[in-house]
């Protein structure tokens, strides 16, 4: 896998803002946008909500989020004994992984 550099400019008030939501949920911010690029080229579809009138997200029409709702319907999941080792986790299949 070849990596690239990517710059961004946002506002700082912006930047902290999301970035303490972020470090919330153990994510850096270079993790946090390899998930969402992930998510992005693996459906195809930008993974948010552009429609603010609606109440609900209209995940059916994501085959990622209904194969994990298939999955642990049928039992298929796995168990981590902390957050921690979900993260190692994570980061280890970001890093087997190509964009």
């Amino acid at each position: 896998m070849t990596d690239v550099n990517y710059s961004i400019r946002i506002d700082k008030e912006l930047r902290d803002a999301a970035f303490s939501v972020l470090e919330n949920y153990g994510l850096s911010p270079s993790q946090a946008f390899r998930l969402f690029l992930k998510q992005v080229a693996g459906t195809g579809t930008v993974p948010l909500t552009f429609d603010y009138a609606k109440s609900s997200i209209a995940y059916e029409k994501n085959p990622v989020t209904m194969q994990a709702i298939a999955d642990a319907k049928a039992g298929i999941m796995t168990h981590f004994d902390s957050p921690e080792a979900l993260l190692i986790a994570v980061k280890e299949d970001m890093d087997s992984e190509v964009l």
